[in-house]
């Protein structure tokens, strides 16, 4: 059997002396693994870096085999990014948030935003936002989606600051002061505000209302937290308040 696709690495794990497994997410075939003979080597090294977009050959006898992966480079990100921690921070943590995926669940929604939101990390100014964003289409995708748009108690569209972390809906000011200690607090930029009027306080308010959710739904139940990546990521941010306008 054989497949031809495009992708991009999550991964990379040694095998045996001089080959590798890796872990693409792909545009055709989701999230797919594959042995790389060679993959320590001199050549291969660099174009087997977490983020790097290439083009893909896909080998096996069966369908269900791991099979052999032969891969040419078309963007490497990872060299870009080497000199930014904080770029690298959001590379990490995004490879580590959809290689969470079911394996080889096709996504091709999911896969386009995953490249613009890679393509993002080389401007600081929006990429923490569009991270976010990211993260609540990801959660939708799935069949988790929050509903951000009305009130839970209410029913109005006015006013929506906070969401409920039980059900995921969103709650006016006025419906929800009573128990806003235990309510997250909604960024406008995730209802129709644009990234570039994101704050760093919005940006964190969304890191923890998206990381509440991906917990809930898809880490905890097979991983029992959010990537460590994931952490140092919001740590990363957090420390850099110049980064986001109104920081």
């Amino acid at each position: 059997m054989e497949w031809r696709d495009e992708g991009v690495v999550l991964s990379v794990k040694r095998h045996g002396e001089t080959s590798a497994i890796v872990e693409l997410f792909t545009a055709e075939h989701g999230r797919h693994a594959g042995l790389v003979r060679g993959g320590t080597s001199r050549r291969l090294k660099p174009v087997l870096q977490p983020g790097n977009s290439v083009s893909v050959v896909w080998r096996a006898r069966l369908p269900d085999h791991l099979g052999n992966f032969t891969l040419d480079i078309d963007r490497g990100r990872a060299g870009v990014l080497m000199d930014d921690p904080l770029s690298l921070a959001g590379l990490s943590g995004a490879c580590a948030i959809v290689s969470a995926l079911p394996e080889r669940e096709v996504h091709h929604a999911l896969y386009d935003a995953f490249v613009v939101l890679l393509d993002a990390l080389e401007h600081p100014e929006i990429w923490p936002a569009v991270f976010v964003r990211f993260e609540l289409g990801l959660l939708q995708e799935l069949g988790f989606g929050l509903d951000l748009f009305s009130c839970a108690v209410t029913g109005g569209t006015e006013d929506l600051i906070y969401v409920s972390p039980r059900t995921g809906r969103a709650v006016s000011g006025d419906a929800g002061a009573e128990y806003k200690d235990r309510l997250y607090r909604l960024p406008q930029f995730l209802i129709g505000g644009r990234v570039t009027e994101a704050t760093l306080e919005d940006v964190m308010n969304g890191f923890e209302l998206t990381g509440h959710f991906l917990e809930r739904h898809l880490f905890g139940p097979f991983h029992g937290r959010l990537p460590d990546a994931r952490f140092r990521l919001m740590e990363r941010v957090a420390k850099n308040t110049q980064m986001i306008a109104g920081g």
